[in-house]
């Protein structure tokens, strides 16, 4: 029975470091819910959620699923859309695209690991759109369980205010259930249901009895701040304090933000998943919680809001675009406000065109579930948008609303790819285009001197897994370069230069001058600043655009060893045109041959990704570790102890780090575990410099 009133439709995330069993946690809620009638294990590559051969095999999610699930609670159905993100650093864009659409978030923490680096990224990015989040410790089971110590890392960690509003009973091979502090009872699951379906109500035991009135005690005073008539109760009679005031209060001081409740349980043995579901329908936001989406009118720039209501104008956001091999072009999209229906007309600001939407799908996994209209509040996939790209809107042409889009990290590391046969060479091109389209941290160019195919991504994970793709779903055998680092350019001098572009055919000819100056972009500037300070018309006005469009062309390929620059500020100062020969054309040349030579004289610096290493390891190889730190120019930053190993905190350059995982096996007998994340851009030290662009210059040479 499905609920349409809106305030029971929950969008969440489910976000965790890889490992922590956000899978295995997805399949036990489709369980739970009557979407599947048996339980998928990601261990034998059975799992609904991770679809994709490659992460049956790999025991990984690589791409976030979505998916549609019903649960009954306090007798109301809930909708539940669920999107199952990766834990894999190199996969951070089906993180960031997910959260951007998102009202609330189940962040799942391994009650052994407990607050991990991608569990620090993820909840970072989660701060960022604010998002509302429970926690659940998961792993209850396994030796080494701690639920209060992961309590305290998310506290002392995330900046958070974690809230037990359940505690453990028992733990490792003894954990049986669950203290529940805000019905006051424990709840045991039947050791011989192996579904975990049935549990026993009992009364709390003795031996909990006084953490149990601690940690109450503690979860009413902090949501006492959040409601007022809570806190009067609280003063006058804390007896007096019912079920329902407990969840109303916890519910707004959740959707603040104020705190964050924690739950626990073992998702593979089949315990605390029903009580999870009950915490997301009780505490997690529902399109109306979340209020007005803001966005700006493409005609005018001007701020405009849409409510979630289906009678409102239209407005959309794609989120991702995946390819299926039997629908075609899957756009994802959230709907804010208004309904979609198939066969409607809808608007793009972004292209400035209107495109049909053929079909729409409710998806489960890679199943899709047709639909007539979809209504605001919903998560949805829609077929026939040709022109979509992540992050566009789609919205009503007579209302067009532009919706902020979403920001994805540069690719840090490139590969050569060619097809084994010559005449799979268009194949390739087509294959490679659909993958970027869905993945805007892959990015694919040709190398102007080589005339290489040059793929990017955010590791060589990533980059494994994308022609991995190449082979299965597209059948192409490609031979692959040597990874390399996506080295950057950037100027460090100020430099003022005066091209003059002249060309004579005998017919028309072309002409164009034009005085700049070239100097590092302001603090905080990506991508290229370009300031027109001509004056008298000494340029024509319709000439201008051309000439930064030269320098945003040129800007691809510095003159170092053709990497890209970052930033650079362009003051057009100056120039001078013919009114016969002139033309955008001769002007953009001109920038063009402008930015080369004027790089050539300025003092021109190569830029290297640097990446956030953190290796937890045995105590007695912690010297050896530090060691291999300092010879990849890497520094230290800090140690820390946790579950009886040492955690090492680093900078390190990628270019140090290829290979690093197998290495760390030999150094520590494959008793360390090793992970890495994107930090900055940092100038490659003067005195390798030379010898970095030498070694690039060679590789570019051969496949």
């Amino acid at each position: 029975m499905m609920n349409k009133d809106l305030s029971y439709t929950r969008n969440i995330g489910i976000m965790a470091h890889i490992d922590a069993g956000k899978t295995t946690t997805t399949e036990r809620i489709l369980f739970y819910t009557g979407i599947t009638h048996r339980i998928g294990e990601v261990d034998d590559g059975a799992a609904t959620m991770d679809w994709m051969v490659q992460e049956q095999e790999r025991g990984i999610t690589i791409t976030s699923a979505a998916t549609t699930t019903y649960w009954n609670f306090n007798n109301n159905d809930y909708k539940i859309n669920i999107i199952d993100t990766p834990g894999h650093v190199d996969f951070t864009v089906e993180v960031e695209r997910s959260l951007r659409v998102l009202d609330g978030a189940i962040a799942i923490f391994c009650a052994v690991g407990g607050v991990e680096p991608q569990s620090e990224t993820v909840w970072r990015q989660a701060d960022k759109y604010g998002i509302p989040r429970i926690a659940f410790v998961n792993k209850m089971d396994r030796t080494g369980a701690d639920f209060f110590n992961v309590v305290k890392q998310i506290r002392e960690k995330l900046g958070a205010t974690p809230v037990p509003i359940q505690i453990p009973i028992g733990a490792e091979e003894s954990f049986e259930g669950v203290v529940d502090l805000i019905e006051q009872r424990a709840i045991v699951w039947k050791e011989d249901d192996a579904l975990g379906i049935k549990y026993d109500y009992i009364d709390i035991p003795g031996d909990l009895k006084d953490a149990a009135d601690e940690w109450r005690d503690k979860l009413i005073e902090v949501v006492c701040e959040a409601d007022d008539d809570l806190l009067e109760k609280f003063l006058e009679d804390k007896g007096s304090i019912t079920e329902e005031d407990l969840i109303r209060a916890t519910r707004k001081a959740t959707l603040r933000r104020a705190i964050i409740p924690v739950l626990c349980g073992a998702a593979f043995k089949n315990k605390g998943v029903q009580r999870l579901l009950n915490a997301i329908s009780a505490f997690l936001p529902s399109p109306y919680d979340i209020g007005n989406v803001e966005g700006k009118n493409p005609r005018n720039d001007q701020k405009i809001e849409r409510s979630p209501d289906p009678d409102e104008p239209l407005a959309a956001l794609a989120f991702k675009i995946a390819t299926d091999p039997f629908v075609g072009r899957l756009a994802f999209l959230r709907i804010y406000s208004g309904t979609i229906e198939s066969g409607m007309n809808v608007y793009n600001p972004r292209t400035d065109k209107k495109e049909r939407i053929t079909r729409l799908y409710q998806m489960h996994a890679n199943k899709q579930n047709p639909k007539n209209k979809i209504e605001a509040g919903d998560i949805c996939a829609a077929v026939g948008l040709k022109e979509l790209a992540t992050g566009d809107t789609l919205c009503d042409i007579k209302k067009p609303i532009y919706l902020e889009s979403m920001s994805f990290p540069e690719p840090v590391i490139g590969m050569a790819i060619e097809p084994k046969v010559q005449a799979d060479i268009t194949k390739l091109g087509v294959a490679l285009g659909k993958l970027s389209e869905e993945d805007p941290t892959f990015q694919v160019k040709i190398d102007e001197e080589s005339g290489q195919t040059i793929i990017s991504g955010m590791g060589e994970l990533h980059l494994d897994v994308l022609t991995d793709r190449l082979k299965r779903e597209f059948s192409l055998e490609c031979n692959k370069g040597t990874p390399q680092v996506a080295y950057k350019e950037a100027i460090d001098s100020v430099v003022t230069y005066r091209e003059v572009f002249k060309k004579q055919t005998g017919g028309k000819g072309r002409f164009a001058e034009i005085l700049v100056e070239l100097s590092p972009a302001d603090k905080g500037i990506k991508g290229l600043q370009f300031i027109d300070e001509v004056k008298g018309g000494n340029i024509p006005r319709e000439f201008i655009p051309s000439v930064e469009k030269g320098f945003k062309e040129a800007m691809r390929n510095g003159v170092l060893a053709g990497f890209p620059l970052n930033s650079l500020k362009v003051i057009l100062k100056d120039g001078s045109y013919h009114p016969v020969d002139s033309d955008s054309i001769s002007f953009e040349i001109a920038a063009k041959q402008a930015f080369k030579e004027a790089m050539r004289k300025a003092k021109v610096k190569l830029l290297e990704p640097i990446m956030s290493a953190e290796v937890v390891t045995p105590e007695e190889y912690v010297g050896d570790v530090i060691a291999d730190f300092n010879r990849r120019r890497g520094k230290v930053e800090g140690m820390e102890t946790k579950a009886g190993a040492r955690v090492i905190k680093a900078k390190v350059p990628l270019a140090e780090k290829f290979g690093y995982v197998t290495i760390l096996r030999t150094l520590t007998s494959g008793r360390a575990t090793s992970t890495m994340e994107f930090s900055h851009y940092e100038e490659v030290p003067p005195e390798i410099a030379q010898d970095v662009i030498e070694k690039i210059k060679g590789l570019k040479a051969f496949v």
